[in-house]
């Protein structure tokens, strides 16, 4: 399921990340590697903030949705 799905407070792992290449390597330099853990802090007015190693990243919903669970 992509990331933008994810209850609020629930420790997912991250699976897959879909995109195209520059897209999935933002992502990866921002620490969103497989398996690495990540928990939805909070989502408001279609943004995201994301808990990924120790550090909390805000995501629009579009890149969210590249992120698997």
């Amino acid at each position: 399921m992509p990331l933008s799905m994810a209850n609020i407070g629930e420790k997912n792992y991250v699976k897959k990340i879909n995109g195209k290449d520059e897209v999935r390597r933002f992502l990866v330099s921002l620490g969103f590697t497989a398996g690495t853990d990540v928990t939805v802090v909070s989502e408001f007015a279609g943004n995201m903030i994301i808990s990924v190693k120790d550090t909390r990243i805000a995501l629009d919903k579009a890149m969210a949705n590249r992120i698997m669970v």
